[in-house]
């Protein structure tokens, strides 16, 4: 360094300190080489370090000083695994264990992973690695990222808080019931195994709601729900569940209160674990008798139905519902991330470790239920046995019997189909009559069961015919507990991490806030008829606003940010460019698909009036029945409520009620592509991004302590006409003095 360097520093630094007007005026002199050159914006900290802004661009998020500190403090994921699994834990969840496996029996078989996966490729994925890339380039939440692509769509970052806020409500109340047949499960045998008894003073006899149904039908819907007849009688609250739901939400609070440095740790056990017990279930699933037809029933497809559009609309709702999109989670989750993170990797590898967790749970499941239509067919094939015994020697004839059944052993399956085909074919009118059952093995698996009557009926049930039924039942619940409490932590995450991007709160204060308010609210859904309030949540509160949410999303970043502009973006972060298959699925080929999946949703819930299924006591059965009035108002209330941020913000931007460039409320502000930190005139607008200046300054600031200079490389540099050095002229003097000290 040359002796006197200190000197000539101080003096450059006093040179270059010019109003902005005097910059601004400078820059019409400058050939063209200098529009296009870059300029360092140093630290005044003689480290060297500096911020690069490209004249003929936008300023970049990160290149301005204020955001640079808050992503100093941001916190960071503390490894890659840590992050996936938080990513597979919010995707694999609930949905994948007892929706998936419903679809696929109804939609025909192992046809329906045909178009599933189709629909996966192009619309799940490309709409995964858009969340995982916006929330990662801008490192904000829902909020903060829509405010940063356009200030009037900031609306959609509020929807999908709200949307999040409606699923955790219920979501928390099925992790409740999850961890109440999990404290139930210590017993042998289990308390749902066999009807209970009533005595009387003469006689013993079964409960006749549980005679009617089943005894695992009964232990539900009497035991553990004590549910009432319809939506309007509420019947108080049920205790047992109201402790559950404080023991839920308290595991939530407890894991988040520290953000993803404590759910973080929690996410190697809650992501795994499902893991370990659906392959354990499926390896004791395969070792029992029946399991095999399960599996074969689950893999026959039924190729004609491929053709019906019904298929791929739900095969693309339940892409849609599986991956996350739309709730945040993933755009908080990813924002954690450091810039330069393969996030099309991420993208790729979560998508299909999602779709074979559905494969898996669907062997698991059919296995099982493999299992079951064998023990339900035996007792079948019992029961029709008895009766045709009585019957033989009055209306039966003995010759019509084969000679090699013996009614003193155990009647097979196939003897028993042999047997019936048979009386069918001789007693043609008066077969009716006899009253036998057909007990087939395929109807019992054709019957489809979904959501909490897979899990806490048909699953349990078969896990009473287990050896060892407390053990897997407790592995089980534990499981189901595990996935709720993964997609819970990412539901959660898509609240709270855009709130405090946006007003700057205490994370522990909001937390506790959030999870009391929601606790609270949750008594609604343990109440005796909470669960007809789950299942209108469930229908509601989350399909037509998160397809809308994601459409807003998909629009916004390919058609207000421009696809272009964010391949660029894209290619800066990662090193490299994405495929082109992904500028034209995000352009084109996903928002038309989406928009006719909402349509198509549209239509299906204008044809289907809102309805509920209520067990109804007396019968010891299900009953669809239609909402009352004020049921039909909550609804749309719901649909409403989750939406309306969206045209709300819209319209006080749009009419400058809220200034786009100014916050009101949150500490950060915004403009279209970048965000500031004060209300900015349109003249100083490019000013104001090179001087940074504070929210509180009316004039040009000469941001002390600060050196701006042009990197060039060689040439001898013009002096401005005032004759000053300002910005992209170098001292011709000075060739050897280093970056650093200037």
């Amino acid at each position: 360094m040359p002796k006197n360097s200190k000197a000539v520093k101080r003096e450059l630094d006093d040179d270059v300190r010019e109003s902005v007007k005097d910059l601004l005026s400078n820059e019409d002199t400058c050939d063209d080489s200098f529009k296009k050159s870059s300029l360092i914006v140093g630290s005044g900290r003689g480290d060297g370090e500096g911020k690069e802004l490209n004249l003929n661009g936008d300023m970049d998020v990160e290149d301005e000083g204020s955001d640079a500190e808050d992503d100093a403090a941001r916190p960071a994921w503390n490894s890659k695994l840590q992050y996936i699994l938080a990513q597979v834990g919010f995707s694999v969840g609930l949905g994948n264990v007892w929706r998936f496996p419903y679809l696929c029996q109804k939609n025909g078989g192992g046809a329906y992973l045909v178009p599933y996966l189709i629909l996966l490729i192009v619309i799940g994925i490309p709409l995964f690695f858009l969340e995982l890339s916006v929330g990662q380039r801008i490192r904000r939440g829902s909020i903060g990222v829509w405010n940063y692509i356009s200030p009037r769509l900031g609306g959609i970052g509020f929807a999908s808080c709200v949307v999040c806020f409606f699923v955790a409500l219920y979501y928390n109340v099925i992790i409740g019931w999850s961890l109440f047949y999990f404290s139930q499960s210590f017993q042998q045998p289990l308390p749902w195994h066999e009807c209970p008894l009533v005595k009387n003073k003469t006689t013993t006899f079964v409960v006749p709601e549980c005679e009617k149904s089943s005894a695992t039908t009964y232990y539900w819907y009497r035991e553990a729900l004590n549910i009432s007849d319809s939506i309007s009688e509420s019947g108080g609250l049920n205790w047992r569940m109201t402790i559950c739901l404080l023991a839920a939400w308290s595991m939530v609070c407890l894991a988040m209160i520290k953000g993803i440095q404590s759910s973080g740790k929690v996410m190697y056990f809650s992501s795994l674990f499902p893991y370990v017990v659906l392959i354990c279930f499926l390896v004791r699933a395969l070792l029992l008798k029946g399991s095999v037809d399960g599996i074969r029933h689950m893999f026959t497809p039924k190729l004609e139905i491929m053709l019906e559009a019904k298929v791929w609309r739900e095969a693309a709702t339940q892409v849609f519902f599986a991956l996350g999109l739309g709730f945040g989670g993933v755009i908080a989750f990813s924002s954690y991330n450091k810039r330069d993170n393969n996030c099309h990797f991420d993208a790729v590898l979560v998508s299909f470790i999602n779709f074979f967790t559905s494969v898996l749970a669907t062997l698991v499941v059919f296995a099982v239920l493999g299992f079951k239509a064998n023990i339900m067919n035996a007792k079948c094939v019992a029961l029709n046995t008895k009766k045709i015994v009585a019957l033989l020697g009055n209306e039966l004839s003995h010759d019509l019997i084969p000679h090699h059944i013996n009614f003193s052993a155990t009647v097979s399956a196939e003897d028993y189909q042999q047997m019936t085909e048979i009386l069918r074919g001789v007693t043609e009118k008066d077969y009716p009559r006899l009253g036998l059952d057909s007990c087939s093995i395929e109807e019992e698996l054709n019957k489809a069961v979904q959501g909490t009557g897979l899990a806490f009926i048909a699953f349990t049930e078969a896990m009473t015919h287990f050896p060892a039924s407390p053990f897997w039942s407790v592995m089980f619940f534990l499981m189901l507990v595990n996935l709720g409490l993964g997609s819970m932590f990412g539901t959660i995450e898509g609240i709270i991490t855009p709130l405090v991007d946006t007003f700057k709160v205490r994370k522990e204060f909001l937390t506790v806030g959030v999870c009391l308010l929601a606790f609270f609210i949750g008594l609604l859904f343990v109440q005796r008829s909470g669960n007809y309030w789950v299942a209108m949540f469930d229908d509601y509160s989350a399909t037509l606003p998160l397809l809308i949410v994601v459409i807003l999303e998909n629009v916004a970043v390919a058609w207000v940010y421009g696809t272009d502009k964010f391949f660029e973006d894209l290619k800066d972060m990662l090193g490299f460019t994405p495929f082109r298959f992904y500028y034209y699925m995000w352009k084109y080929v996903t928002p038309l698909l989406l928009i006719l999946l909402l349509g198509s949703s549209v239509i299906q819930l204008g044809m289907t009036p809102p309805s509920y299924s209520a067990w109804l006591e007396d019968l010891a059965s299900e009953k669809s029945l239609k909402y009352p009035p004020w049921g039909l108002a909550v609804c749309i209330s719901l649909v409403v409520m989750a939406i309306m941020p969206v045209p709300v913000v819209f319209f006080l931007r749009y009419f400058n009620i809220i200034d786009e460039n100014a916050g009101v409320v949150s500490t950060i502000s915004y403009k279209k592509g970048c965000i500031i930190k004060e209300s900015v005139r349109p003249e100083d607008d490019d000013a104001s991004l090179i001087h940074a200046k504070s929210p509180d300054s009316e004039a040009p600031s000469p941001m002390p302590g600060n050196s701006i200079y042009r990197k060039q490389s060689g040439g001898v540099p013009n002096a401005a006409p005032n004759g000053r050095y300002g910005i992209g002229y170098l001292m011709a003097d000075m060739p050897d003095m280093p970056e650093s000290d200037l």
